[in-house]
């Protein structure tokens, strides 16, 4: 039997989350059962729709029960096996981060091989994980993005919006993004976005106009709010929202777009996706992301913490954004 810490929710979140809602614990891991594996986490994910599930609503993510350990996407290293499919010694991802040791049943493990794809274990929870499958989907199938359109990412320095812009580019797209720095608005650039600004900047209509003066044909909304309206506004006919998230209203109310009747006059089509909706499509992402970041056509960046100590301040840096570039992830070993 080992020791090892959690982060718990211990009270729901009215508004911007605090660190009075959470706390760390030490807690005795069991040994698997017959079917199980007893996983040490190398290292888990940091995600904006975590904070969702800090609600006690019904949602597409069931909610964190207070005072257990939350959870989230993880690699890590398997140390005892009772899973005739799964080895010891076996690199996996599963969903039971936040924690530094892990019991996992063998249905919920997927064994990964970093050395082979040439990446290191974190990828699988950026670019050739869910944020990469998120950016990968809307895009193809949701936006049906086509050569030649123009495209507006927001959030498109994160996890999701670097990789969908890259992706359209590739597809022969021109792309524009949306940031919160500076930095980030320069990083776009060596991304190979033909367009970029910093929405502090000034209204994000008129930012938006000013970068894509001919319209935009598809949106790949990550804020809501300002963006979603401007987006909107810069559409041409027939124009394509695909809606991934929206974390401008994650922690209070923000003012919705007053311009939803151009959704009739333009004739757009606005389709909101859950990433767990497409797992059907998760081998062709792989296969076809992977060869990307092969050949170097892809590019991807994580920005990192160390000890599980720091997952809370990175979770409240993502939530409140400007800290991080690309994904976040926390190294636990």
């Amino acid at each position: 039997m080992v020791t090892g810490r959690e982060w718990q929710l211990v009270r729901r979140p009215h508004g911007w989350p605090t660190q009075e809602d959470f706390r760390l614990v030490d807690r005795e891991v069991r040994e698997p059962a017959d079917g199980e594996v007893l996983v040490r986490n190398l290292v888990m994910s940091v995600d904006p729709y975590m904070r969702g599930r800090m609600n006690d609503a019904e949602s597409y993510a069931a909610p964190y029960q207070l005072e257990k350990a939350m959870y989230g996407g993880a690699v890590g290293r398997v140390e005892v096996s009772r899973a005739d499919t799964v080895p010891v010694g076996a690199i996996v991802r599963h969903g039971l981060g936040w924690r530094e040791w892990a019991v996992v049943p063998e249905r919920q493990v997927e064994v990964v091989d970093p050395e082979a794809d040439g990446v290191a274990p974190s990828a699988y929870l950026g670019v050739l994980g869910m944020p990469g499958l998120t950016a990968w989907v809307g895009i193809y199938d949701i936006a049906e993005i086509r050569p030649g359109e123009t495209l507006f990412v927001s959030a498109a320095s994160g996890a999701v919006g670097s990789v969908a812009g890259q992706l359209a580019k590739l597809a022969g797209l021109r792309v524009v993004g949306s940031a919160g720095t500076p930095e980030k608005v320069q990083w776009l650039h060596g991304l190979g976005f033909d367009a970029a600004f910093d929405y502090h900047d000034g209204d994000v209509t008129d930012q938006l106009h000013k970068a894509a003066p001919e319209g935009i044909d598809c949106y790949f909304d990550n804020v809501g709010g300002d963006h979603l309206q401007a987006a909107i506004a810069c559409m041409k006919p027939f124009g394509r929202v695909a809606a991934c998230g929206m974390i401008s209203a994650y922690n209070e109310r923000v003012p919705g777009p007053d311009n939803l009747s151009f959704i009739v006059g333009k004739k757009l089509t606005v389709r909101g996706f859950i990433v767990s909706d497409h797992a059907d499509r998760a081998a062709t992402f792989r296969r076809h992301v992977a060869g990307l970041l092969a050949d170097g056509r892809l590019h991807y960046a994580e920005t990192r913490r160390v000890g599980i100590d720091a997952a809370l301040d990175a979770l409240l840096d993502v939530l409140h954004g400007g800290k991080h570039t690309g994904k976040m992830v926390v190294d636990l070993a």
